[in-house]
């Protein structure tokens, strides 16, 4: 039987967390819009103001998954949430109960801290991760459709608004 751990991410783990999230945009056919500076997004996890936080999924001490996400907020629940962003399991290591671990000490942070809900997306053509999540209780909002403003769209938007903006 394998032993399985998982722990916060450090800075060290960076070399690791950018190689598996090489493989994530590999898996997801989505390596082309990888654009990240390895600096920077060091700075923006484990820096002076930390925007997002990762769990490295261990298997018999080996780095096999992880999962990266931050907090959200509920104006309905009135409650932080949890939003995790990327969830990856090494293909060799799959079935091994490393996802199921990853989330279940996501599901215990968000109790810990107070959150009034754990969530995330997944591509609908991904039926394997679907199937898993559904076995664990989770449920599609099939009622809700997800927008993003990225590149020149976002500077065009922040640049033609006339009120100041909030840093």
């Amino acid at each position: 039987m394998s032993s399985i751990n998982v722990r916060p991410a450090t800075r060290a783990d960076m070399p690791l967390i950018l190689s598996l999230v090489a493989e994530l945009a590999e898996y997801e056919k989505l390596s082309d819009q990888i654009t990240s500076d390895p600096e920077e997004f060091a700075e923006h996890l484990f820096g002076p103001r930390p925007y997002a936080e990762v769990l490295i999924g261990e298997l018999d001490g080996k780095a096999c998954g992880f999962a990266l996400f931050f907090h959200n907020f509920s104006t309905f629940l009135g409650k932080p949430g949890i939003y995790l962003e990327d969830l990856y399991v090494r293909a060799d290591t799959r079935g091994s109960g490393l996802g199921k671990a990853l989330l279940g000490t996501m599901a215990k942070l968000a109790v810990a801290r107070g959150c009034g809900r754990l969530e995330w997306s997944v591509l609908d053509w991904n039926e394997p991760a679907i199937g898993f999540y559904k076995q664990l209780g989770a449920y599609s909002l099939d009622d809700w459709t997800q927008f993003r403003l990225t590149g020149d769209a976002l500077q065009n938007l922040a640049k033609n608004t006339e009120e100041p903006a909030l840093a």
